[in-house]
């Protein structure tokens, strides 16, 4: 099977249903707090803070496109730093599980990193995250797995983790005669311009909240964007230029489906297939994995998107 490797976050979700009337609340109350669809960091969260959750789940953006793409048929490893409170929410145990290699986590004095995910009655989120332990992820760190990481298909990249050794993995990937694919998940945006620099970074794919935030430097950037935009059609901007309508599904919670069609985008281009085909897989099992609660619960495996691409296609 085709290798892929996430470099990037790890995190514990506390998840809460809320309102309308509670998500205005927490905008008045913090005006900081991130808008529909966006995720914000911050380095600790106020005393004041909802500390009352609904559930307690597995995330990170790194750790979702790691388990997307496994389930999308690729061998999948996951690189970055769990805190030494993981076995408290079993967070290695549960990467394994779903067929991740967790070999080379590494394990950082700070706690593993959290993430606050408001969900309300539509399935749209807001997500603050605090880093913990992926801010330790260095430069030291990343050149120990540089071996392998340049000897990957595809590699999947975040924002979520310090910039400066992702800046520095992508100017020594920039000096290799046949790098691995990279994609690149601008999320949160904050920063993330510096990383389209690069011509490493092969393709791009932000939500639109995102995409309006780095449309300055898009025009100097050459790679292909993949322009997520929730239930309105992905937009694919490169070479050639397409369109992609997600399916009409019932959804639940949004929560990492940009995830999961990243890991999945990944794992096909990994196997060769072409960026339409990639693109198209990989809205079907983003799609399909809303009708579930969580980022990591409801990710669909390549044989449940088949059989839905067939079922569609029987229907019409």
């Amino acid at each position: 099977m085709e290798h892929v490797i996430s470099l990037g976050s790890i995190n514990v979700d506390r998840i809460q249903r809320v309102s309308d009337s509670e998500i205005a609340d927490l905008e008045t109350r913090y005006d900081w707090f991130p808008d529909r669809g966006q995720t914000i960091e911050v380095t600790d969260v106020p005393e004041d803070f909802p500390d009352e959750f609904d559930s307690i789940r597995h995330g990170g953006k790194g750790a979702n496109q790691a388990g997307a793409a496994s389930k999308a048929g690729a061998t999948a490893t996951m690189l970055g730093k769990v805190g030494p409170d993981h076995e408290e929410f079993d967070v290695l145990a549960h990467l394994r599980e779903a067929g991740i290699d967790v070999t080379l986590v590494d394990t950082a004095s700070e706690p593993t990193g959290t993430a606050y995910v408001f969900v309300d009655s539509e399935g749209d989120n807001w997500i603050v995250v605090r880093p913990g332990a992926n801010d330790t992820v260095d430069q030291t760190y990343v050149q120990q797995q540089y071996d392998t990481i340049a000897t990957a298909e595809c590699l999947l990249l975040q924002n979520e983790i310090p910039i400066e050794p992702v800046a520095g993995l992508l100017s020594d990937l920039a000096t290799e005669s046949d790098p691995p694919t990279v994609v690149l998940d601008p999320a949160p945006a904050e920063g993330a311009e510096r990383l389209l620099e690069y011509d490493a970074v092969d393709y791009l794919t932000p939500n639109e909240t995102e995409y309006e935030a780095l449309q300055p430097y898009l025009d100097s950037y050459d790679g292909v964007v993949i322009r997520k935009r929730g239930g309105d059609d992905v937009i694919v901007e490169g070479d050639q230029r397409f369109t992609v309508t997600p399916p009409s599904v019932e959804v639940v919670d949004t929560t990492g489906a940009g995830d999961v069609l990243n890991g999945f985008v990944a794992a096909r281009l990994a196997s060769g297939a072409s960026v339409q085909e990639a693109v198209e897989i990989g809205t079907i099992a983003g799609s399909l994995s809303t009708r579930r609660k969580g980022a990591q619960r409801g990710v669909p495996t390549l044989d449940d998107v088949r059989a839905f691409q067939e079922s569609q296609a029987e229907e019409t």
